[in-house]
């Protein structure tokens, strides 16, 4: 009766997990359509309210749920400080460019980075972590290697867009895993070291009647604060969805974000795709399904060894 109760229990975080991770890479995927409501606001203005207002809503959930004691190890760990402040410009400059890609019309351009960004993610990991790679996944990174190539001849340069959000958002993940903090401590001093100097640019577009928040529609200010909103709320739902299901469920989730930009941005915004264009994208995919295959394979495989192994000491212990 318990072990039939705890499996109910189980199978209903797991949905609940589904559900948050559904929820987050969704709302990730339809930022596009966020951003290009704030038009008359420069990506720069918008960027820095993203931090503002990030920041502000940080503070008050942890003070409404009182766990301001979750910041105290990372600010007397030197290391943690410095580790942050390197993911806080990471994190700025990849945030950064995707809002000025949005307004400039290279959201497809800008899903390709995303969709690029778990292979390029296992690269940095092999160079700075020491990390192996097994054959498909080489291969997998090869096949990446090629579309970057293709998709170069398509847009008549280097699709810099993808490389610089790949790269910047692989960096900001490999500093996050060195530095082992708190999700919602590590976001609050993040968005806290970013913020003075956003606040000191914001009151010089005042000083110049340049400033669009206040000094706009009053939906216009809205959607301007809710950034703050905007970016917490998927990575809270991120955080709930990473406790309840695998990784290897996660690492499929992850995909349905630049999807939902690759289509929104051909469809919805009328971004143009030639052949060429699409035979890099459609490489790009097989790289994933590559990777991906390579990734459950070796999921199921240690999963395997390790019941081998609980069953091998069970039989081994006495009674």
């Amino acid at each position: 009766m318990a072990e039939s109760e705890q499996a109910r229990d189980a199978a209903a975080q797991h949905r609940l997990g589904l559900i948050f991770g559904f929820a987050a890479y969704g709302l990730w995927g339809l930022f596009p359509l966020y951003w290009s409501r704030l038009a008359p606001a420069t990506p720069l203005e918008i960027l820095c309210d993203r931090f503002v207002w990030s920041l502000a809503f940080m503070v008050l959930l942890m003070t409404v749920t009182r766990t301001w004691s979750r910041l105290r190890p990372v600010l007397s760990s030197r290391r943690s400080m410095l580790l942050l402040a390197v993911a806080s410009v990471l994190i700025g400059l990849n945030w950064g460019l995707y809002i000025w890609a949005v307004a400039n019309e290279h959201v497809v351009e800008g899903a390709l980075g995303y969709f690029i960004n778990p292979l390029v993610l296992v690269v940095v990991g092999t160079v700075f972590l020491g990390e192996q790679l097994r054959p498909l996944q080489w291969f997998a990174v090869g096949l990446a290697v090629v579309a970057v190539v293709v998709t170069t001849f398509g847009y008549g340069r280097l699709p810099w867009v993808a490389l610089v959000l790949a790269f910047s958002f692989a960096g900001y993940g490999v500093i996050k895993k060195i530095a082992d903090v708190d999700p919602i401590a590590s976001l609050t001093v993040e968005t806290a070291y970013i913020t003075p100097f956003c606040i000191a640019y914001l009151l010089w577009l005042a000083s110049r009647n340049a400033l669009v928040f206040g000094h706009s529609s009053v939906s216009e200010t809205l959607l301007l604060a809710g950034a703050g909103v905007v970016t917490a709320v998927p990575l809270l739902l991120f955080s709930g969805a990473a406790i309840r299901i695998p990784l290897s469920t996660m690492g499929l989730l992850q995909y349905l974000t630049p999807s939902i930009q690759f289509f929104l941005g051909i469809f919805l915004l009328r971004e143009p795709m030639s052949p060429v264009l699409l035979t890099g994208f459609l490489i790009a995919w097989a790289a994933l399904a590559v990777f991906t295959f390579d990734s459950l394979r070796h999921g199921q495989r240690t999963r395997m060894q390790r019941q081998a192994h609980s069953i091998a000491d069970d039989v081994e212990a006495p009674i």
